[in-house]
This record gives C-alpha cells, structure tokens and sequence, in this order.
C-alpha cells in the first residue's frame, strides 16, 4: 500500500493550516464552544476554496475528489474543532453523497451545485425514539397516495436539524417489515407538516445544531424518492462512507490533543527542567502517538477503498471504532500532562476531551460495531432479538 500523500493532497493541508493561523481558528474554536453559535462566516469561504462537495461529481460543481482527501482534509480542520471541520463532513462524506452516488439527475441538478457553493446543506435522518442500534425497526413511514407520498413520523438527535436546507429521511415504505421495507426520501425546510423540536444541549460539539424532527402527513414529491424500498444496502454502503468522517473527526481532535500537549511540555517547568524531560511523560506521550498512527492507518485505508467505491463493512467498522476509543484515550492523557490547567476552560484540553466522547456514539455505537466486525470474523449473523 502506498501512504504517501500527492502533491495536491499536500498542498490543500498546508493551505488549510495557513488558513487556520490566518483565520484565528484557535479563538474561534475557543468562541464557538462558549456561544454554541455555528461558524455560518466559514461556508463563503470553503466554498471559494473549492472544499464544499469536492467528493461530488464535476458536473454538479464537485472536483471528484477522493474519500480519502476529504478525511485529510476533515482531519486537519478538526484538529481546532469539529465545528470548524463541520462542513467539510456534511459536504464530502455525509448524506448527500447517497444523493450524488444514487439519486437521480433531476435531484442531483436541483441539490448539488447548491452543496459546492455553501447555499444547501443536506442531513441525514435515521435515529428515533425507538430506532437507533436496530435500524430496521424504523416507525416512520411513507404512503403511497397515487400522484405523491405522505410521510408521518419522528426522528431523534438529528444533526443540522433545523440548519440543513434538505434532509435524507430513512423511512419505511408502507408496512413492509424489515430492512427490506426502508428506504430514503428527501425532505425539505419549510414543507408543511415538517417541524423541529428543541435544540439539543450536549456535553460537548457545542455549536452543532441538533433536534428532534416531526412529520406530521407531510406531502413528498415522488421525485424526491432516492432509495426505493429494498435498495437498503445502498443506505448502508454509502454510511460507511459517513463513518470514515466520523473516524477522521477523531483523528482530527486526537492530532490537535497530542500537539497541545507536545507544546506544553516542552514550556512547562517541574523540579527546575521542563516535564517533557521526564520518562513518564515521555511515555505518555509515546503512547498517545502509537495510537494516532494506529488509527490514522486504519481511517486511511478504509477511506481509500471507499473512495473507490468499494467500500468495507468490516474496515470502515474497524476504524471508526477504534478511532472512536483511541480519541478518548488520547485527550484524557494529554489533560493529564496538562494536570490542573487541563481541567481548566482556559485551555483547549477540556472542550477536547468533551469533544471526544461523542463520537463513539454518532455513526453507530462502539458495540454495535465490534458485533458487526465479529459477525464478519464468524462469517455468520448475530440476531440481537433472540
């Protein structure tokens, strides 16, 4: 395998890091999670530096660009905050790439070119009361009227709900059980019946819009229809896509952790020489990096196969989980290297390790997907109702 980065690859990262020193993204990260206000400022300016929808196809205003460029370049901005990274991951690697890969020309003519210029933003719907681990007991449903679709139902912990122009509503199709009764309809603002709930209120990624959605008989175009009833595996093809983003969002915080610390420890004075001069931090800090690597192989190579369209279960299973454990392992030792001032919110170490602990629940839980990589080791189904 080659790990080398192209010249274009290594180019868009140091712009990106310019554009951090340049912008003030250390404040910004530090304002965003004091105000909880979404840095809207930013989508002009990914926009005019081609990152909105660069995964997208040439013909809608996309570059065609990589899956795994997309991760680099989610990494590195996460590196300040997940917010900052934020668009980067709902334009490259989320939902509107079922559109772009699956929907039909009138749908992608009507989003895309919107998504590259910062003006449509698309989320994903599936979590629910009642649904979340077991996708396949969706209780939001479609109807076939005849000349359109009405959609009923709610969905839980959505994030840009409330933000995101359109939305990608995993729904049952009329009362078929199963996986092979769901598939996915577009959504848009505004339509009526469609309304949100509160906006959420977490531990950490302050500054992400996130709420409850109701459909209450909203009317839906037959047009909007993008993954009929039965294609359920290509909801899920295109979702480990997404999980490669998640695992590059801890890459990105778990990087930003380990340079923090790194910077502290040559800087920071115990027994008249700095820390870092100390085996157990230098241990620590050993630790942390064997870990970063570790997952950086792992994220890497599943964003590389699904950027070839072939995207792995069982690899992208394998990297968002690990990713998702290794973040947490890291941000903790390095507010431990910080001792008492990384428990302070005057440093960066405390929204880091907040930050951290999200990820292992979005994009499917850590359990969840260790029973999937083990299914795959046993080459047979584990039924969790049984």
């Amino acid at each position: 395998m080659d790990f080398a980065m192209t010249r274009e690859q290594t180019m868009l990262l140091e712009s990106l890091r310019d554009m951090g020193r340049r912008e003030n993204f250390r404040d910004l990260a530090a304002h965003i999670d004091a105000t909880g206000e979404f840095p809207h400022h930013l989508m002009d300016k990914y926009a005019e530096m081609g990152l909105l929808g660069m995964t997208l196809s040439p013909e809608y205003g996309g570059v065609d660009e990589t899956a795994l460029t997309a991760v680099l370049a989610i990494e590195e901005l996460a590196k300040w905050s997940p917010m900052i990274a934020g668009p980067l991951f709902e334009s490259n690697v989320g939902p509107v790439r079922v559109i772009d890969m699956f929907g039909t020309a009138e749908q992608k003519q009507r989003i895309l070119p919107g998504v590259c210029k910062g003006e449509y933003s698309v989320s994903v719907c599936m979590t629910e009361p009642e649904a979340g681990s077991d996708l396949t007991a969706l209780a939001t449903t479609v109807e076939d009227r005849g000349d359109h679709l009405v959609l009923n139902g709610r969905k839980s912990f959505i994030t840009g709900g409330g933000h995101a122009s359109h939305y990608l509503v995993y729904t049952r199709f009329g009362e078929t059980l199963g996986y092979k009764g769901i598939g996915a309809v577009i959504a848009e603002k505004g339509m009526p019946g469609f309304s949100f709930g509160k906006q959420e209120e977490f531990m950490g990624l302050r500054g992400m819009p996130s709420c409850d959605l109701f459909f209450d008989n909203v009317t839906i175009p037959k047009e909007n229809v993008v993954i009929t009833a039965g294609d359920f595996g290509n909801l899920m093809l295109t979702f480990d896509i997404e999980r490669c983003g998640n695992a590059a969002m801890c890459l990105g915080v778990a990087g930003g952790a380990l340079e923090e610390a790194k910077q502290y420890a040559q800087k920071r004075q115990a027994f008249g020489r700095p820390i870092c001069e100390f085996q157990a931090v230098q241990f620590m800090m050993a630790d942390m990096a064997m870990k970063l690597d570790a997952a950086k192989l792992l994220v890497y190579r599943a964003a590389n196969g699904a950027g070839q369209g072939l995207p792995s279960i069982y690899e992208a299973s394998m990297a968002k989980c690990f990713a998702n454990e290794m973040v947490r392992d890291v941000t903790d030792n390095a507010m431990q290297i910080f001792g008492g001032y990384g428990y302070s919110r005057e440093f960066p170490l405390e929204r880091m390790a907040r930050d951290a602990r999200a990820w292992g629940v979005a994009g499917g839980t850590m359990q969840m997907l260790k029973v999937t990589m083990a299914s795959m080791i046993f080459g047979r189904r584990f039924d969790q109702r049984k």
